[in-house]
């Protein structure tokens, strides 16, 4: 028996991006069960499957593997590739995938998650300033220390898996991130797990108006690809 990862909405669901990103770009095999996200709030549903009633979700037989940071700690104890082997690059990933995991409160609350839509947004608070400023500085650092493509060095890991979200939020709002964190971006958005998930988001028909609702407020819609 095999994995199954639970995830919602692929134009919204950026905490489930992550685990499923890094389980496709790694070639690990699952079973893809997608969730939508219904309602404003989806607890009771996905209580039904998940203990904090949220997504992502991983099954594996009878274990539930919960929080996509858990998954992928779950992961990492299961499989080569998840974090960079060179020990100083992997220090580095795992402390990038920490702050990313439990900050950038701002950019979240400001940019949400939206694969197929561009969004003008009003100009940025101080607090989204420095959070853009740090993404910049960070990504900046890891490329330059390890030598790149990716964030800490040759391999895709799960610190490129975990800042996706953001990489599609850059192209949606137009942040920006310098240019070595632009070339990530573009590099990230390019790859074929990438690509895949951003063909399922734009084929996605559904709407959620409290979803909706965060898009119109985070600035002027200036282009809409989904179906």
């Amino acid at each position: 028996m095999g994995y199954t990862l639970i995830t919602a909405n692929r134009n919204y669901s950026s905490w489930s991006l992550r685990p499923w990103l890094l389980l496709r770009a790694l070639d690990i095999p699952f079973e893809d069960r997608l969730e939508p996200f219904t309602q404003a709030v989806n607890y009771d549903a996905f209580r039904a499957f998940s203990p904090t009633g949220q997504v992502p979700v991983l099954l594996d037989g009878d274990r539930t593997v919960w929080d996509s940071l858990g998954i992928v700690l779950y992961l990492a104890e299961r499989h080569p590739g998840i974090w960079p082997e060179d020990a100083a690059a992997r220090a580095w990933a795992q402390c990038a995938t920490a702050e990313m995991h439990g900050g950038f409160d701002a950019v979240r609350n400001a940019y949400t998650m939206n694969v197929g839509v561009r969004v003008s947004p009003p100009a940025p608070t101080p607090a989204l300033a420095r959070e853009i400023a740090r993404l910049a500085e960070l990504w900046a650092e890891g490329l330059d220390r390890f030598g790149g493509p990716w964030l800490a060095g040759p391999a895709f890991t799960a610190v490129d898996a975990f800042f996706a979200p953001v990489a599609f939020r850059v192209r949606t709002y137009g942040l920006d991130v310098g240019a070595a964190g632009a070339a990530w971006v573009a590099r990230l958005l390019d790859h074929p797990a990438a690509q895949e998930w951003e063909s399922a988001a734009l084929a996605e028909s559904w709407r959620e108006a409290a979803h909706e609702a965060e898009l119109a407020a985070a600035g002027t819609i200036t282009a809409d690809y989904r179906a």
